[in-house]
């Protein structure tokens, strides 16, 4: 019988972050072959017993926890991964750096993010309501329900058509062989198997748990939702939400996290039945992570299971950072000669 597991991960710039209940674990390749990987206890507020551990709430928690510690991870995972190119910084890098206090990298990285949800925003909340807008006009009653349903149409279109832009970026696909890799990795260790790249191999890269699916069911779920929510406030205060734009952009933006929330349960309920009808409903979500995700080496199956082990609290023998990461040296494999030790890692000073 397969392990019931709440282990879940995410694929970051050449490794895996790892999540169990009790900490998140990153690995990492880095560029000269070794993988640094290091240890965070953490523990997720949406504890069962508590008001952030009810049903919805949890799901907007869990949503919120994810983007957090996925962007965090993602940036520590940019950091290593290009650890060894060392370039002189510029004098405007210099400059900024004293005028702001900050690292250069630490301000690019925060316009980054800015620019990030500008961009999600303007795709796929701003398009699709201009889009209906153009379409119906300010529609009211039952041409309103036409409208947010063909907003919420033309918002699934955009963000499968998005995911099949970025898979075939040469990049973003080695990321998303990563992200074949931590499936591969959580399927062998749900199915009670020794964690080697051999055995994970064998394992499917689709995973009824992934984000895709939590996405994808976002998306659906947001359909229903929103033009439910046009209807009901149309019926009970007579305003049409569909006469103004920016306030229905507002509204959906606003609400958005209570979606997450009821998408939450739906994908937990669908990924812990094998019933017939569970399988057909999570069906769609499994096809499209065959665009998230690829078929991973046996080196990138290795940084997972370095992840995941992490995350169970067994972490690799090596030297230590004083960032708190370990430095482990791959394990030959046959016919190879064996990796060079890494340049020492400073030690923190002993108190």
């Amino acid at each position: 019988m397969a392990r019931v597991s709440s282990v879940g991960g995410q694929a970051v710039m050449e490794g895996v972050m790892m999540k169990s209940p009790t900490g998140v674990a990153l690995a990492v390749r880095r560029a000269d072959g070794t993988i640094a990987t290091r240890y965070d206890n953490w523990t997720t507020r949406a504890q069962k017993g508590t008001f952030w551990g009810l049903p919805i709430i949890r799901g907007v928690v869990t949503f919120i926890e994810s983007l957090t510690t996925g962007m965090n991870t993602l940036t520590e995972s940019a950091k290593l991964a290009g650890e060894d190119i060392e370039e002189e910084p510029t004098k405007f890098e210099k400059w900024l750096s004293e005028k702001l206090g900050k690292s250069v990298e630490s301000v690019v990285i925060g316009i980054a993010v800015i620019l990030a949800v500008a961009l999600s925003v303007g795709l796929f909340f701003m398009l699709p309501l201009g889009i209906s807008s153009l379409i119906f006009g300010k529609a009211a009653s039952v041409a309103g329900v036409w409208k947010s349903l063909t907003e919420g149409l033309v918002r699934l279109i955009i963000f499968i058509g998005y995911i099949a832009f970025c898979s075939s970026i040469k990049d973003v696909k080695r990321t998303f062989m990563y992200h074949g890799a931590e499936h591969k990795t959580i399927a062998c260790y749900e199915a009670e198997e020794e964690l080697t790249p051999e055995n994970a191999a064998k394992h499917s890269r689709l995973h009824p748990r992934c984000g895709t699916s939590f996405l994808l069911i976002t998306f659906i779920l947001s359909i229903v939702f929103y033009s439910i929510v046009d209807v009901v406030v149309l019926l009970v205060s007579g305003y049409d939400l569909g006469a103004h734009y920016l306030l229905r952009v507002l509204s959906r933006v606003i609400l958005l996290p209570v979606v997450a929330g009821i998408s939450y349960e739906a994908l937990k309920g669908l990924a812990h039945s094998e019933s017939k009808l569970c399988r057909i409903l999570r069906a769609p979500g499994m096809q499209l992570q065959r665009l998230t995700t690829a078929e991973p080496d046996d080196s990138m199956l290795e940084v997972a299971i370095v992840s995941m082990k992490a995350a169970l609290g067994d972490m690799p023998d090596g030297p230590l950072t004083p960032e708190g990461y370990v430095i482990a040296i791959p394990a030959p494999k046959k016919d190879e000669a064996p990796a060079t030790d890494p340049a020492p890692a400073q030690e923190e000073p002993q108190a």
